[in-house]
């Protein structure tokens, strides 16, 4: 064998592992987008949960605060 074809070989092989080894990569991360989504999701949800609990909260001492005062205007 000359010294072609063991480059040859070697660039072969050297090749054969790297398609082998993108395509286990590329296989491994099929999923990842939809996982990511599914949490972006449920984190937005939970977010929103919070503001909703805080914006009555505010809105309903805001109420009594308008009361109370409605109440001595009118004493």
């Amino acid at each position: 064998m000359s010294l072609d074809d063991h480059t040859l070989r070697a660039y072969v092989a050297a090749r054969s592992l790297a398609v082998r080894t993108w395509d286990r990569v590329v296989k491994d991360e099929q999923g990842e987008g939809v996982i990511s989504a599914a949490i972006a999701v449920l984190v937005m949800a939970f977010l929103g949960a919070a503001m909703w609990v805080a914006f009555q909260v505010i809105f309903n001492n805001a109420s009594d605060r308008v009361a109370e005062n409605v109440d001595k205007i009118g004493s």
